[in-house]
């Protein structure tokens, strides 16, 4: 995927919304038993089809140059959201994709989501992204609000998949 360099290595982003001081934003730079909980909780609010993600997936995430998990903690510390965020280097720049963003239903509408954006969009910038992509099903009505207020735009495509 990543071809390596110094672009993917920025230092730490600080999202600079106005997001409620009680949610906090950082980079997962190690896998601890608390984040391994965390996706073990988070991941079925997300989808019921994939299994949590395990201590060795986290670990290949956060190894990974390509990929920057974020964590989301509460006014208590406690892990209630996620996003993963991919930045890439193809022929025509340097873009950028967010994936699998989870908020844990307790914490909804509190910012979480919106913090996790401005993080992963500040990131993405900061790596020198021209574009930053992501999906959202249509009965994700909440997140889809949150993604065009954040400046978004609903593209008109055609999003193809094989299953391998």
């Amino acid at each position: 995927m990543a071809s390596g360099g110094p672009w993917l290595h920025s230092a730490p982003v600080t999202p600079s919304s106005d997001q409620p001081p009680a949610v906090t934003v950082s980079e997962a730079t190690e896998v601890t038993d608390e984040l391994v909980e965390a996706f073990v909780a988070l991941i079925p609010q997300l989808s019921t089809s994939s299994p949590p993600t395990s201590r060795d997936e986290l670990a290949a995430i956060i190894g990974s140059e390509a990929d920057t998990l974020f964590v989301a903690r509460d006014e208590q510390g406690r892990i209630v959201g996620t996003l993963t965020l991919a930045v890439f280097r193809i022929p025509t720049g340097v873009r950028a994709w967010i994936e699998d963003v989870v908020v844990d239903d307790g914490a909804r509408g509190k910012g979480v989501g919106d913090a996790l954006v401005d993080a992963a969009v500040a990131k993405a910038g900061a790596a020198g992204a021209k574009t930053v992509d992501l999906t959202s099903r249509p009965s994700r009505e909440a997140a889809n609000r949150l993604y065009v207020r954040k400046g978004f735009e609903l593209r008109t495509t055609n999003v193809y998949r094989v299953t391998l």
